[in-house]
């Protein structure tokens, strides 16, 4: 029997997802049971990457299928590459399963869970989908436009398969709720968060990060924003944040990633003549513990209409880092909920830049204050969002359906 993955992304790629299922994976492919990964030969930011069709790393076989290349600007290209992936993954998929297999279904593209749900069936596999978002209910929070009737035919499919499944993995209580409240019995729904790695980020002092001189921050008070730049995301609040404290040399807000929004977060911010706000592109991963720890502190955002839809995986490397968190969100979804559990930082409702600003400038005047905050997201992370205690619960939900 064999493990088998479906995501769009895997391995060199960097962007989250990819990297959540490459830990898995590689985990997984540590025992003497065969791994198979099914994915496209691109990278999440460069739609012209050409990846080997096939190679064995890290004890996983990496199936890389073709699909077209338009890439995320073009709503409609998008789409186009989604469905090519849906066609080539799912050919691969169905000649390489066999009865009492096991598929892992992620959430990139959206409704590949109906692709590895008709093959199970057909196959005699068990299914499982690893939940990073819900769709279509993501596309009608953002405003995309789609007829009703298509609406609730993607929406009943999308139940169906989830219905199958010997179990669905998601991000938190919210999005268990709305699996619950779609039919799904809760007795396959299975909490297990997304994670990093605590041994490959650790807690540092800022001071010393050699990134702060690289980037002409030393000396400085950082509030950072780091990871995809998206749909999903509120970036008025801090902006407004940042044009309310600009007149203060000493602090930064600094912007690490990219996505859709980068490139007009960046313009906004040069039109609105923001000094304070600087940005950087994507890190290599092997830099991710310097840019996670040279902030004192991390901006995390999400639209409220998305809560228990999405959850923000920066999370849990912030928590690694150590580092406060301030949330810009609904004021009683999953990461405010965590933030106040952990005492590890504040949120702030969309809009309340004055809030906002006001507890960035607290804390960079409570140098004590920060610091425990600091080290309450750190206990946080090794209790509960360790790399080791996911994949141990990963491991631990596999184990009925196949022996390790």
């Amino acid at each position: 029997m064999q493990i088998l993955f479906l995501n769009r992304f895997f391995y060199p790629d960097h962007s989250a997802t990819s990297q959540l299922l490459s830990d898995l994976a590689f985990a997984l492919g540590e025992s003497d049971r065969k791994v198979r990964v099914i994915t496209c030969r691109q990278r999440y930011d460069d739609p012209g990457a050409d990846l080997p069709a096939f190679e064995a790393v890290g004890g996983v076989f990496v199936h890389r299928v073709w699909t077209s290349r338009f890439g995320r600007a073009w709503l409609p290209g998008r789409a186009l590459d989604y469905l090519s992936f849906y066609v080539s993954a799912g050919w691969r998929l169905w000649r390489l399963t066999r009865a009492g297999d096991v598929i892992v279904a992620k959430t990139d593209p959206p409704l590949i869970s109906l692709v590895g749900a008709v093959v199970a069936r057909l196959r005699g596999a068990r299914l499982v989908n690893w939940l990073q978002d819900l769709f279509p209910e993501v596309a009608e929070a953002l405003g995309v436009r789609m007829p009703g009737l298509a609406v609730r035919r993607l929406r009943d499919w999308r139940n169906a398969s989830l219905r199958q499944a010997r179990t669905n993995v998601v991000l938190g209580e919210r999005m268990a709720e709305r699996l619950r409240e779609s039919g799904v019995p809760p007795e396959r729904v299975e909490i297990i968060h997304n994670w990093a790695d605590g041994g490959a980020i650790r807690p540092t002092a800022a001071a010393g990060n050699p990134l702060r001189e690289e980037w002409g921050l030393s000396g400085r008070f950082v509030a950072a924003y780091s990871g995809n730049l998206g749909r999903a995301h509120e970036f008025d609040t801090l902006l407004a944040a940042a044009e309310i404290l600009r007149g203060l040399d000493g602090m930064a807000f600094l912007f690490i990633g990219g996505g859709h929004g980068y490139e007009k977060l960046r313009l906004e911010a040069k039109r609105r003549g923001l000094a304070n706000v600087l940005f950087r592109p994507y890190q290599p991963r092997e830099r991710l513990g310097l840019s996670l720890t040279l902030p004192d502190i991390h901006l995390i955002s999400l639209l409220p209409a998305l809560e228990g839809l999405i959850v923000p995986s920066k999370f849990y490397g912030v928590l690694a880092a150590g580092r406060p968190v301030a949330f810009v969100g609904a004021r009683d979804g999953e990461l405010s909920r965590q933030i106040e559990r952990h005492a590890c930082g504040a949120s702030f409702a969309p809009g309340d830049a004055d809030g906002l600003a006001g507890f960035l400038l607290a804390l960079s005047r409570d140098g004590e204050r920060r610091e425990r905050m600091g080290r309450n997201a750190r206990t946080a992370f090794e209790n509960e969002f360790d790399q080791a205690h996911a994949l141990a619960k990963w491991r631990a939900l596999l184990t009925p359906l196949r022996p390790f």
